[in-house]
């Protein structure tokens, strides 16, 4: 069985549970402690002229996730009946505990952890991120205020770079934070919407964290005030799923391939996973950096 055809089988119950669980609002899937890898990879055809920008957006995906993913593809004109790959599945970041918010900077997506009767269930978002320069800051967090229809209050930093901009941005169709906003404790930052849902899956703000419109409100009525938020970079991610290794890897501007090696055989011995690996398959994995759980079983 090939790699993506195992990776849909292992993952088809996880894929159910994302259409059942209406009392969430969003799409949820389950995990447990021995099985942190969710969702399924899938094929598109393109049609109608979409753009990989459009078909991100329509399967929950940031841009950087689906040209990651499709890198042989013209990701503005693919050409109606091309097939693309949907990348929705994931390693769940390496975290202490899995509670509240954790966001991983490499990948450009957030996961809500919440629990519904015994189960253990993971909501996922793409995201933007700050630009270069304006880093959004990693540590531990928490929601200290939600808002909605929030009016923007504009940086002094951001008015000297746009001095047209007025001192507040009123809410509405051309306020840049959308409809909802979480404020985290560190004050200046923001997980909000967006009125550029483009800049999801791209590094284009001045530091906040941006979800697609039509996200915000979902993951806003999920999270408690106070919750923990983590962020973290983590652009390698490994996991097993019945004795097999798998590995995810994202582009990230901070980190060379010798750096991903070293990140990969530390994580893979910590797990004590490295006995199990191809060599082989591991470099490749590294060297494509496609965003998506690889196996490198040996």
């Amino acid at each position: 069985m090939n790699n993506r055809r195992f990776l849909t089988a292992v993952f088809s119950l996880n894929f159910f549970i994302l259409w059942i669980a209406p009392s969430a609002d969003a799409a949820s899937y389950t995990y447990t402690n021995n099985n942190t890898v969710v969702g399924s990879i899938a094929t598109y055809t393109v049609k109608n002229d979409e753009s990989l920008i459009e078909i991100a957006r329509k399967f929950k995906l940031g841009y950087n996730e689906i040209a990651d993913a499709n890198p042989d593809i013209d990701p503005f004109v693919p050409g109606n009946g091309t097939l693309v790959t949907i990348p929705s599945s994931w390693i769940l970041p390496d975290v202490k505990s899995y509670k509240g918010i954790v966001i991983n900077l490499s990948e450009m997506r957030l996961y809500y952890f919440f629990k519904r009767g015994k189960s253990k269930l993971v909501a996922t978002f793409p995201v933007g991120i700050g630009s270069e320069g304006n880093d959004t800051p990693t540590g531990e967090f928490k929601i200290a205020e939600k808002i909605v229809n929030p009016s923007w209050r504009v940086p002094e930093s951001i008015r000297k770079e746009k001095p047209n901009l007025p001192a507040v941005v009123p809410p509405g169709p051309d306020n840049p934070l959308g409809s909802h906003a979480l404020r985290l404790s560190l004050k200046s930052y923001l997980i909000h919407g967006t009125n550029r849902p483009w800049g999801v899956g791209r590094r284009a703000s001045h530091g906040c964290i941006r979800l697609y419109p039509e996200d915000i409100p979902k993951l806003f009525k999920l999270m408690p005030k106070g919750s923990r938020v983590t962020i973290v970079k983590q652009p390698v991610k490994v996991s097993a799923i019945s004795n097999k290794v798998f590995i995810e890897v994202h582009k990230d501007d901070y980190h060379q391939n010798e750096k991903y090696s070293k990140i990969a055989v530390k994580l893979l011995k910590r797990q004590n996973l490295i006995e199990g690996v191809n060599t082989e398959k591991l470099n490749t994995a590294i060297k494509e950096k496609k965003g998506i759980p690889v196996e490198i079983s040996d």
